[in-house]
């Protein structure tokens, strides 16, 4: 019975996730993941592989936004199921179940890891199920599931590196608890091993390339990123988990605290928050914690309205009412118009201001960020393409088309096959490390760009502004870009790339 009540909360979510997913455009992230994934490798300056590999597998048979997202929902659904075994695993009943997997359902940022292609999806399920296999453990199951551990830990580090720092927590919470003796066993070396097996070849790739990825985070640090207060990053916590649905886990974390054989999963929240609030991180990094304070939160409410049918649906319609009520913000459901207005609504009811849940200096746009960032991507291309074919023949055969950042380059690569345009260049992360291509720069349309006037006075002997792309909806530093031609470069563009190489 238990696999099956799993089942259904997997289908539920899936179903949910499935029709509501594939809405408005390719988000800048995805085209930049398919991009990486059709350069397979073990690693990318600012990501391990699976996403990319995954996202670049939906595609396979052409575009298809629904195929993209399809991933995502899979991992959402993988994510509701291993949930509810864990309300399970706390001793809850089909009520606790339901009530852990509503405050799942409810909870924005596992909703919004479970719409779009990203490293956090992956994390949904592989987190909590890491946190499932280690309570089985600690109370006294077969101590082989260190391996299973270590194999989910292991996955998780190759789709993001946030996972370190929860195995870590688990690791420092284990040891504060008398569960501590489970460590003695020698099948957790074999688990530790396992992990470190599986995340190895990406450690070597990040080792083999100077470690990009601390280069990325210290530039972050040093200006791109928004820093919350330690009181503030708790109020983001509370705001990115629902509102009106985060009691459900403060109280499963309450009852992990108070357990004699899972406090050490209470405890392990609590490490990793100061982790991340130590580390500067942005809100969401810890995100994939919360299903395991999810499925206990059911346990003790389960107990308490055991003889209370009202008190039951009450708690029932008040989640479902929460999910519905922030469900825009996570799922894009509304047209932008109708989100517009639901955002003056809600702001009328919740004056919360969006400064609020910003991670980043300059993101500003009517639409929530990630809606605005599925806007634009098809026109720049065909955009660029109007001015690649304006060109003189002779120009155009040496044409290098440089784009600002990963977003903008991506969409060049994604959608400018469709008009036969070469691939693009840029300095941006991973695209730095692809090179020039070959290409002199002797001729250059530059994408959001000056020609290197301003940081290169005199790079080339010709250019000139051609165009201005704008688009409705999208985020404010793809507003008005300007789009050059330049033409007769001063000096090779193979010995200008080692400076402008741009990890952020």
């Amino acid at each position: 019975m238990k696999t099956r009540i799993a089942s259904l909360a997997a289908l539920v979510t899936l179903a949910i996730h499935l029709a509501a997913n594939a809405h408005y455009g390719f988000f800048r992230d995805e085209l930049y993941f398919i991009i990486c994934g059709f350069h397979p490798a073990w690693g990318y300056v600012d990501q391990p592989p699976v996403a990319p590999l995954l996202a670049a597998g939906s595609q396979l048979l052409g575009h298809s936004l629904f195929a993209l997202r399809t991933v995502p929902a899979i991992f959402a659904a993988g994510g509701a199921y291993v949930t509810v075994l864990l309300a399970f695993e706390f001793g809850g009943g089909v009520f606790a179940a339901l009530v852990a997997t509503l405050a799942y359902i409810a909870a924005g940022v596992l909703e919004s890891f479970g719409m779009k292609v990203g490293p956090d999806m992956v994390g949904l399920c592989l987190w909590p199920l890491a946190a499932l296999y280690v309570l089985r453990v600690v109370k006294g199951g077969d101590p082989r599931w260190w391996i299973a551990a270590g194999a989910a830990i292991g996955v998780a580090f190759e789709s993001k590196y946030s996972v370190i720092f929860f195995a870590i927590a688990m690791l420092v919470a284990v040891l504060l608890t008398p569960q501590r003796r489970a460590l003695r066993s020698p099948w957790f070396l074999a688990g530790a091993a396992v992990a470190i097996a599986i995340s190895l070849p990406n450690a070597l790739w990040q080792a083999f390339h100077d470690f990009p990825m601390w280069e990325l985070l210290r530039n972050g640090a040093s200006g791109k990123n928004l820093v919350p207060s330690p009181l503030l990053f708790l109020v983001q916590q509370l705001l990115l988990t629902n509102l009106f649905a985060a009691p459900i886990w403060i109280v499963g974390l309450v009852w992990l605290l108070r357990s004699s054989t899972a406090r050490f999963l209470g405890y392990t929240y609590i490490v990793l928050i100061v982790f991340m609030i130590a580390l500067h991180a942005k809100h969401y990094y810890p995100a994939d914690v919360y299903p395991i304070l999810m499925a206990p939160g059911g346990v003790p409410i389960e107990r308490w309205t055991r003889r209370s049918a009202v008190g039951r649906i009450a708690i029932v319609t008040a989640s479902l009412a929460a999910w519905l009520f922030f469900a825009p913000f996570s799922l894009p459901v509304l047209t932008e118009t109708a989100m517009l207005r639901y955002m003056s609504f809600v702001g009328r009811i919740l004056p919360i201001p969006r400064s609020t849940m910003q991670t980043e200096h300059g993101r500003y746009s009517p639409l929530p960020e990630d809606w605005a960032d599925m806007h634009g991507w098809p026109q720049l291309a065909s955009t660029v393409a109007t001015i690649y074919y304006a060109l003189p023949a002779q120009e155009r055969d040496q044409a290098a088309i440089v784009a600002s950042n990963y977003g903008e380059a991506a969409a060049i690569d994604f959608f400018g096959p469709t008009y036969g345009l070469p691939p693009a260049i840029s300095g941006h992360n991973n695209y730095w490390l692809w090179g020039t291509h070959g290409y002199s720069g002797n001729v250059v349309i530059d994408v959001n760009g000056d020609c290197g006037r301003h940081d290169f006075p005199g790079l080339f002997r010709n250019a000139r502004t051609v165009a201005h792309f704008n688009s409705s909806w999208v985020i404010s530093y793809e507003r008005d870009i300007p789009i050059s031609v330049c033409a007769g470069i001063t000096q090779p563009l193979a010995k200008l790339w080692p400076r402008l190489r741009n990890y952020i």
